[in-house]
């Protein structure tokens, strides 16, 4: 498995579920990829500072909080005409 995915994978997985601590072990179950991968790639983020290593060797976010992301995660919307039925992108499917 490519190791950009399981960089993503695994950072997706911290920040979906607040609080959670894997061993190497457990994640390497959860993402389905080898030992040695697995840890390299939490011991990656151990030095990016998105993940701790606990006392009992968990790895655990090194913050509870906001992470910034790259891009919004979602677009602003604006709201929909009441006439039209239609969204631009359904309007845009239809042509």
């Amino acid at each position: 498995m490519p190791r950009d995915y399981t960089v993503t994978r695994i950072r997706s997985e911290y920040l979906e579920m607040p609080g959670l601590r894997l061993t190497v072990e457990q994640a390497q179950r959860l993402c389905g990829v080898e030992r040695t991968q697995c840890k390299a790639v939490l011991d990656a983020l151990v030095e990016e500072k998105f993940l701790c290593v606990k006392v009992n060797g968990a790895y655990a976010r090194a913050t509870e909080g906001e992470v910034p992301r790259p891009f919004p995660a979602k677009s602003e919307l604006r709201p929909r005409d009441v006439g039209d039925p239609f969204t631009r992108a359904e309007r845009a499917i239809a042509k």
